[in-house]
Protein backbone atom coordinates (compact mmCIF):
# COMPACT_ATOMS: atom_id res chain seq x y z
CA UNK A 1 0.00 0.00 0.00
CA UNK A 2 1.03 3.17 -1.06
CA UNK A 3 1.76 5.06 2.11
CA UNK A 4 0.73 9.20 1.91
CA UNK A 5 2.81 11.56 4.03
CA UNK A 6 0.57 13.83 6.05
CA UNK A 7 1.54 17.00 8.23
CA UNK A 8 1.67 17.15 12.00
CA UNK A 9 -0.06 19.78 14.25
CA UNK A 10 2.96 21.01 14.81
CA UNK A 11 4.52 21.43 11.59
CA UNK A 12 0.91 23.27 10.20
CA UNK A 13 1.23 25.57 13.70
CA UNK A 14 4.89 26.87 12.60
CA UNK A 15 3.60 27.36 9.11
CA UNK A 16 0.38 29.24 10.16
CA UNK A 17 3.03 31.60 12.39
CA UNK A 18 5.26 32.23 9.59
CA UNK A 19 2.41 33.52 6.97
CA UNK A 20 0.69 35.81 9.99
CA UNK A 21 4.31 37.37 10.54
CA UNK A 22 4.57 38.10 6.92
CA UNK A 23 1.64 39.65 6.72
CA UNK A 24 2.31 41.91 9.45
CA UNK A 25 5.77 42.89 8.04
CA UNK A 26 3.54 44.13 4.88
CA UNK A 27 1.87 46.23 6.96
CA UNK A 28 -1.43 44.57 6.65
CA UNK A 29 -2.18 44.17 10.17
CA UNK A 30 -3.66 41.05 12.53
CA UNK A 31 -5.29 38.10 9.67
CA UNK A 32 -8.23 36.04 11.43
CA UNK A 33 -7.36 32.65 12.40
CA UNK A 34 -8.89 29.73 9.87
CA UNK A 35 -9.48 26.96 10.80
CA UNK A 36 -6.64 23.76 10.82
CA UNK A 37 -8.31 21.03 11.06
CA UNK A 38 -8.63 18.85 8.22
CA UNK A 39 -7.00 18.35 4.86
CA UNK A 40 -9.10 20.51 3.03
CA UNK A 41 -8.76 23.71 5.12
CA UNK A 42 -4.93 23.41 5.24
CA UNK A 43 -4.70 23.35 1.52
CA UNK A 44 -6.87 26.36 1.12
CA UNK A 45 -4.19 28.16 2.74
CA UNK A 46 -1.64 27.73 0.72
CA UNK A 47 -0.14 30.61 -1.31
CA UNK A 48 -0.43 30.76 -4.64
CA UNK A 49 1.86 33.56 -5.91
CA UNK A 50 4.46 31.41 -7.10
CA UNK A 51 2.34 29.94 -9.81
CA UNK A 52 1.14 33.59 -10.99
CA UNK A 53 4.08 34.95 -10.90
CA UNK A 54 5.49 32.14 -13.61
CA UNK A 55 2.38 32.77 -15.53
CA UNK A 56 2.64 36.39 -15.86
CA UNK A 57 6.54 35.61 -17.25
CA UNK A 58 5.60 33.12 -19.79
CA UNK A 59 3.31 35.12 -20.86
CA UNK A 60 5.38 38.10 -21.28
CA UNK A 61 8.33 35.73 -22.87
CA UNK A 62 5.67 34.58 -25.36
CA UNK A 63 4.84 38.41 -26.23
CA UNK A 64 8.49 39.51 -26.69
CA UNK A 65 9.54 36.64 -28.49
CA UNK A 66 10.97 34.32 -26.00
CA UNK A 67 12.78 34.31 -22.94
CA UNK A 68 16.80 35.33 -22.96
CA UNK A 69 17.62 31.85 -21.32
CA UNK A 70 16.06 29.77 -23.79
CA UNK A 71 17.53 31.58 -26.83
CA UNK A 72 20.62 30.61 -28.46
CA UNK A 73 23.67 32.22 -28.53
CA UNK A 74 24.20 33.40 -32.28
CA UNK A 75 20.71 35.35 -32.33
CA UNK A 76 22.30 37.42 -28.55
CA UNK A 77 25.65 38.23 -30.30
CA UNK A 78 27.28 39.02 -33.55
CA UNK A 79 30.96 39.62 -34.50
CA UNK A 80 31.66 43.11 -35.85
CA UNK A 81 33.41 42.25 -38.80
CA UNK A 82 32.91 46.21 -40.48
CA UNK A 83 36.26 48.00 -41.28
CA UNK A 84 36.89 51.80 -39.27
CA UNK A 85 36.06 54.41 -41.34
CA UNK A 86 39.23 56.80 -42.62
CA UNK A 87 39.99 60.18 -40.61
CA UNK A 88 39.26 62.07 -43.99
CA UNK A 89 36.22 60.30 -44.45
CA UNK A 90 34.84 60.99 -40.51
CA UNK A 91 35.81 64.80 -41.52
CA UNK A 92 33.73 65.48 -44.63
CA UNK A 93 30.92 62.89 -43.07
CA UNK A 94 31.24 65.51 -40.11
CA UNK A 95 30.81 68.55 -42.69
CA UNK A 96 27.54 67.41 -44.62
CA UNK A 97 25.93 67.75 -41.26
CA UNK A 98 23.35 70.35 -41.36
CA UNK A 99 23.84 73.06 -38.41
CA UNK A 100 21.41 73.65 -36.26
CA UNK A 101 21.44 77.58 -37.53
CA UNK A 102 21.45 76.61 -41.06
CA UNK A 103 18.53 74.52 -40.81
CA UNK A 104 16.42 77.04 -38.87
CA UNK A 105 17.53 79.55 -41.83
CA UNK A 106 15.40 77.13 -44.60
CA UNK A 107 12.28 77.66 -45.95
CA UNK A 108 9.30 76.14 -45.57
CA UNK A 109 7.85 75.53 -48.57
CA UNK A 110 4.30 74.65 -46.93
CA UNK A 111 4.39 78.33 -45.13
CA UNK A 112 4.31 81.02 -47.32
CA UNK A 113 5.59 84.51 -47.33
CA UNK A 114 4.68 87.41 -45.56
CA UNK A 115 3.92 89.72 -48.03
CA UNK A 116 5.89 93.13 -47.67
CA UNK A 117 5.30 96.88 -47.85
CA UNK A 118 8.81 97.86 -48.96
CA UNK A 119 8.61 95.50 -51.88
CA UNK A 120 7.31 98.19 -54.52
CA UNK A 121 10.47 100.68 -53.05
CA UNK A 122 13.33 97.55 -53.32
CA UNK A 123 12.60 97.16 -57.23
CA UNK A 124 13.18 100.66 -58.14
CA UNK A 125 16.49 100.52 -56.06
CA UNK A 126 17.86 97.19 -56.50
CA UNK A 127 17.94 95.20 -59.13
CA UNK A 128 17.19 90.83 -58.78
CA UNK A 129 20.00 88.40 -59.70
CA UNK A 130 18.79 86.38 -62.41
CA UNK A 131 18.22 82.94 -61.35
CA UNK A 132 19.97 79.69 -62.13
CA UNK A 133 17.82 76.96 -64.54
CA UNK A 134 18.42 74.26 -61.97
CA UNK A 135 18.95 74.71 -58.41
CA UNK A 136 22.19 72.29 -58.40
CA UNK A 137 24.11 74.25 -60.28
CA UNK A 138 24.14 77.52 -57.71
CA UNK A 139 25.45 75.36 -54.97
CA UNK A 140 25.87 71.88 -54.25
CA UNK A 141 24.73 71.67 -50.63
CA UNK A 142 20.80 71.73 -50.53
CA UNK A 143 21.39 74.10 -47.16
CA UNK A 144 22.73 76.36 -49.01
CA UNK A 145 20.55 76.86 -51.87
CA UNK A 146 17.52 77.15 -49.67
CA UNK A 147 18.97 79.55 -46.87
CA UNK A 148 19.77 81.80 -50.16
CA UNK A 149 23.47 82.50 -49.00
CA UNK A 150 26.20 82.17 -51.61
CA UNK A 151 29.78 80.81 -51.22
CA UNK A 152 32.37 83.88 -51.06
CA UNK A 153 35.37 80.97 -52.10
CA UNK A 154 33.10 79.36 -54.75
CA UNK A 155 33.74 79.71 -58.37
CA UNK A 156 30.71 81.33 -59.69
CA UNK A 157 31.59 84.70 -56.95
CA UNK A 158 32.77 86.59 -59.56
CA UNK A 159 29.20 86.81 -61.21
CA UNK A 160 28.31 89.11 -58.28
CA UNK A 161 30.86 91.62 -58.95
CA UNK A 162 30.33 95.14 -59.67
CA UNK A 163 32.00 96.08 -62.95
CA UNK A 164 34.10 99.27 -63.11
CA UNK A 165 33.28 102.40 -65.18
CA UNK A 166 35.62 103.05 -68.24
CA UNK A 167 36.08 106.65 -68.59
CA UNK A 168 35.52 107.39 -72.61
CA UNK A 169 38.99 107.97 -74.54
CA UNK A 170 39.50 111.76 -75.43
CA UNK A 171 39.47 112.66 -79.24
CA UNK A 172 42.84 115.15 -78.46
CA UNK A 173 46.02 113.03 -78.59
CA UNK A 174 48.39 113.17 -75.27
CA UNK A 175 51.23 114.48 -77.24
CA UNK A 176 50.94 116.77 -80.41
CA UNK A 177 52.65 117.35 -82.99
CA UNK A 178 53.28 120.89 -83.92
CA UNK A 179 53.56 122.39 -87.43
CA UNK A 180 56.12 122.34 -89.41
CA UNK A 181 56.77 126.00 -89.22
CA UNK A 182 57.77 125.46 -85.34
CA UNK A 183 61.03 123.77 -86.57
CA UNK A 184 64.58 125.19 -85.75
CA UNK A 185 65.48 125.12 -88.88
CA UNK A 186 62.18 125.23 -91.13
CA UNK A 187 61.54 126.00 -94.99
CA UNK A 188 60.44 129.41 -95.57
CA UNK A 189 57.02 128.75 -96.55
CA UNK A 190 56.02 126.61 -93.62
CA UNK A 191 58.11 129.63 -91.62
CA UNK A 192 55.86 132.22 -92.88
CA UNK A 193 52.66 130.14 -92.60
CA UNK A 194 53.14 129.54 -89.22
CA UNK A 195 54.14 133.06 -88.70
CA UNK A 196 50.74 134.15 -90.15
CA UNK A 197 48.51 131.91 -87.84
CA UNK A 198 50.25 133.39 -84.47
CA UNK A 199 50.19 136.51 -85.61
CA UNK A 200 45.88 136.15 -86.40
CA UNK A 201 45.82 134.83 -82.86
CA UNK A 202 47.10 137.86 -81.47
CA UNK A 203 45.21 140.33 -83.22
CA UNK A 204 41.95 138.28 -82.64
CA UNK A 205 42.55 139.14 -78.87
CA UNK A 206 43.18 142.68 -79.23
CA UNK A 207 40.32 143.28 -81.93
CA UNK A 208 38.11 141.20 -79.11
CA UNK A 209 39.46 143.26 -76.55
CA UNK A 210 38.22 146.62 -78.67
CA UNK A 211 35.54 146.02 -79.79
CA UNK A 212 34.39 144.23 -77.10
CA UNK A 213 31.59 146.04 -74.17
CA UNK A 214 33.21 148.93 -72.12
CA UNK A 215 32.82 147.91 -68.52
CA UNK A 216 31.08 150.39 -66.60
CA UNK A 217 33.20 153.29 -64.99
CA UNK A 218 34.04 153.65 -61.46
CA UNK A 219 33.76 157.17 -61.26
CA UNK A 220 32.28 159.62 -63.66
CA UNK A 221 33.57 163.17 -64.25
CA UNK A 222 31.11 165.92 -63.27
CA UNK A 223 31.01 169.46 -62.13
CA UNK A 224 29.73 171.27 -58.54
CA UNK A 225 26.49 173.28 -58.97
CA UNK A 226 25.98 176.10 -56.99
CA UNK A 227 22.91 177.20 -54.70
CA UNK A 228 21.63 179.64 -57.21
CA UNK A 229 21.65 177.17 -60.01
CA UNK A 230 20.01 174.70 -57.90
CA UNK A 231 17.11 176.71 -57.15
CA UNK A 232 16.28 177.39 -61.08
CA UNK A 233 16.63 173.47 -61.57
CA UNK A 234 14.26 172.67 -59.14
CA UNK A 235 11.49 175.28 -60.48
CA UNK A 236 11.79 174.01 -63.78
CA UNK A 237 11.50 170.42 -62.46
CA UNK A 238 8.03 171.74 -60.59
CA UNK A 239 6.71 173.20 -63.97
CA UNK A 240 7.70 170.06 -66.22
CA UNK A 241 5.84 167.77 -63.72
CA UNK A 242 2.60 169.97 -63.70
CA UNK A 243 2.85 169.89 -67.83
CA UNK A 244 3.13 166.12 -67.95
CA UNK A 245 0.07 164.32 -69.68
CA UNK A 246 -0.07 162.06 -66.87
CA UNK A 247 -0.91 165.42 -64.33
CA UNK A 248 -2.98 166.23 -66.46
CA UNK A 249 -4.95 163.31 -66.32
CA UNK A 250 -5.04 162.58 -62.93
CA UNK A 251 -6.62 166.26 -62.07
CA UNK A 252 -9.31 165.36 -64.69
CA UNK A 253 -9.85 162.54 -62.84
CA UNK A 254 -10.14 164.34 -59.44
CA UNK A 255 -12.61 167.05 -60.71
CA UNK A 256 -15.02 164.59 -62.21
CA UNK A 257 -14.95 162.46 -58.31
CA UNK A 258 -16.13 166.09 -57.30
CA UNK A 259 -19.12 166.31 -59.39
CA UNK A 260 -22.51 164.88 -58.88
CA UNK A 261 -23.50 161.55 -60.56
CA UNK A 262 -26.87 161.71 -62.19
CA UNK A 263 -28.12 157.99 -62.53
CA UNK A 264 -30.87 157.45 -65.36
CA UNK A 265 -33.30 155.14 -64.95
CA UNK A 266 -33.42 151.58 -67.05
CA UNK A 267 -36.50 151.03 -68.79
CA UNK A 268 -37.69 147.27 -70.05
CA UNK A 269 -37.28 148.78 -73.77
CA UNK A 270 -33.13 149.39 -73.13
CA UNK A 271 -33.14 146.17 -71.43
CA UNK A 272 -34.62 144.46 -74.29
CA UNK A 273 -32.31 146.33 -76.45
CA UNK A 274 -29.14 145.16 -74.51
CA UNK A 275 -30.34 141.29 -74.59
CA UNK A 276 -30.88 141.75 -78.65
CA UNK A 277 -27.84 142.80 -78.74
CA UNK A 278 -25.80 140.58 -76.83
CA UNK A 279 -27.32 137.40 -78.93
CA UNK A 280 -26.56 139.19 -82.29
CA UNK A 281 -22.61 139.46 -80.99
CA UNK A 282 -22.88 136.02 -79.62
CA UNK A 283 -23.72 134.72 -82.74
CA UNK A 284 -21.64 136.68 -84.46
CA UNK A 285 -18.72 135.01 -82.61
CA UNK A 286 -20.13 131.96 -83.18
CA UNK A 287 -20.30 132.17 -87.03
CA UNK A 288 -16.78 133.61 -87.09
CA UNK A 289 -15.43 130.74 -84.81
CA UNK A 290 -17.04 128.24 -87.39
CA UNK A 291 -15.49 130.28 -90.24
CA UNK A 292 -12.49 129.62 -88.87
CA UNK A 293 -12.64 125.84 -88.28
CA UNK A 294 -13.65 125.65 -91.55
CA UNK A 295 -10.90 127.17 -92.73
CA UNK A 296 -8.25 125.64 -91.13
CA UNK A 297 -9.90 121.97 -92.07
CA UNK A 298 -9.64 123.45 -95.61
CA UNK A 299 -5.95 123.98 -94.83
CA UNK A 300 -5.01 121.13 -93.02
CA UNK A 301 -2.61 119.68 -96.15
CA UNK A 302 -0.56 123.21 -95.87
CA UNK A 303 -0.40 122.92 -92.18
CA UNK A 304 1.19 119.24 -92.44
CA UNK A 305 3.64 120.53 -94.63
CA UNK A 306 4.99 123.32 -92.49
CA UNK A 307 4.75 120.82 -89.53
CA UNK A 308 7.68 118.19 -91.68
CA UNK A 309 9.33 121.11 -92.89
CA UNK A 310 9.90 122.38 -89.23
CA UNK A 311 10.73 118.53 -88.40
CA UNK A 312 13.24 118.70 -91.49
CA UNK A 313 15.07 121.70 -90.39
CA UNK A 314 15.36 120.81 -86.04
CA UNK A 315 16.59 117.25 -87.67
CA UNK A 316 19.36 119.13 -89.79
CA UNK A 317 19.67 121.74 -86.43
CA UNK A 318 20.40 118.83 -84.22
CA UNK A 319 23.04 117.06 -87.08
CA UNK A 320 24.84 120.00 -87.13
CA UNK A 321 24.71 120.62 -83.41
CA UNK A 322 26.43 117.13 -83.41
CA UNK A 323 28.82 117.60 -85.69
CA UNK A 324 30.04 120.98 -83.89
CA UNK A 325 29.97 119.49 -81.02
CA UNK A 326 32.50 116.55 -81.62
CA UNK A 327 34.57 119.11 -83.88
CA UNK A 328 34.77 121.22 -80.81
CA UNK A 329 35.53 118.19 -78.57
CA UNK A 330 38.78 118.35 -80.78
CA UNK A 331 39.93 120.81 -80.10
CA UNK A 332 38.38 122.17 -76.61
CA UNK A 333 37.97 119.83 -73.75
CA UNK A 334 34.55 119.75 -71.99
CA UNK A 335 34.08 122.11 -69.22
CA UNK A 336 34.84 121.24 -65.64
CA UNK A 337 35.71 124.25 -64.09
CA UNK A 338 34.66 127.77 -64.06
CA UNK A 339 37.34 129.04 -66.16
CA UNK A 340 36.95 128.47 -70.06
CA UNK A 341 40.24 126.40 -71.79
CA UNK A 342 42.91 129.16 -73.37
CA UNK A 343 45.20 127.75 -75.80
CA UNK A 344 48.42 127.84 -75.39
CA UNK A 345 50.15 130.90 -78.09
CA UNK A 346 51.94 128.80 -81.20
CA UNK A 347 55.46 128.97 -80.96
CA UNK A 348 57.19 130.17 -83.75
CA UNK A 349 61.11 131.91 -84.08
CA UNK A 350 60.86 134.95 -85.51
CA UNK A 351 62.73 135.50 -89.02
CA UNK A 352 65.88 137.12 -87.38
CA UNK A 353 66.46 134.11 -84.39
CA UNK A 354 66.09 131.03 -86.97
CA UNK A 355 69.94 130.32 -87.00
CA UNK A 356 69.63 127.13 -88.56
CA UNK A 357 71.81 124.79 -85.63
CA UNK A 358 70.43 123.79 -82.75
CA UNK A 359 73.80 124.83 -80.89
CA UNK A 360 72.81 128.50 -81.36
CA UNK A 361 69.39 128.06 -80.30
CA UNK A 362 68.22 129.36 -77.09
CA UNK A 363 66.46 127.86 -73.98
CA UNK A 364 63.28 128.25 -73.27
CA UNK A 365 61.46 126.38 -70.12
CA UNK A 366 58.26 125.49 -72.13
CA UNK A 367 58.27 121.96 -71.88
CA UNK A 368 56.16 121.99 -68.35
CA UNK A 369 53.83 124.81 -69.69
CA UNK A 370 52.91 122.14 -72.77
CA UNK A 371 52.67 119.15 -70.26
CA UNK A 372 50.20 121.47 -68.29
CA UNK A 373 48.10 122.69 -71.34
CA UNK A 374 47.98 119.00 -72.47
CA UNK A 375 46.62 118.03 -69.15
CA UNK A 376 44.10 121.05 -69.27
CA UNK A 377 43.16 119.98 -72.99
CA UNK A 378 42.40 116.58 -72.72
CA UNK A 379 40.25 117.44 -69.82
CA UNK A 380 42.31 115.71 -66.54
CA UNK A 381 42.60 118.66 -64.46
CA UNK A 382 40.23 121.93 -64.98
CA UNK A 383 41.97 124.80 -66.27
CA UNK A 384 43.12 127.97 -64.53
CA UNK A 385 43.37 131.62 -64.80
CA UNK A 386 47.61 132.43 -65.71
CA UNK A 387 48.70 134.76 -62.19
CA UNK A 388 50.96 137.34 -64.06
CA UNK A 389 53.04 137.78 -61.01
CA UNK A 390 53.79 141.40 -60.03
CA UNK A 391 56.92 142.78 -58.41
CA UNK A 392 56.97 144.75 -55.20
CA UNK A 393 59.39 146.52 -54.22
CA UNK A 394 60.59 145.81 -50.42
CA UNK A 395 61.72 148.56 -48.52
CA UNK A 396 65.09 148.16 -47.59
CA UNK A 397 66.90 150.99 -44.61
CA UNK A 398 70.67 151.05 -44.50
CA UNK A 399 72.00 152.57 -42.40
CA UNK A 400 75.48 154.42 -42.79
Amino acid sequence: MATKYLPSHSSTHKESNAVETQNREKGMGKKAKTSRKGKKAWRANISTEDIHDFFEQSTKDALSGGSLSSAPAESLFFVDKSKDLSVKRKIEKHRQKVLHVESMLQKNPFVQAVPSSTLKKSKKTLKEVPKPKDATECSPQGSVSTSGMVDLWGDKGGENSKTKKTAKPSLIPAVEVEPPGSSFNPTFESHQETLAHAVAQEMHKVYKKELGPQPVPLTVPGEAVDEEEMYFLDADEGTDDDMNPENLDENEDAASEKRPLKTKRVTTVMLNKRARRKEQLKKEAEAKKAQKLSKEIDGLPDILQEIAKEDDEKHKRHIRRVVAKKEKLKSCPPRLGKHKFEPAPVQVLLTEEITGSLRKLKGCCTLVKDRFKSLEKRGLIPPKLNKSSKFTPVPVEINF
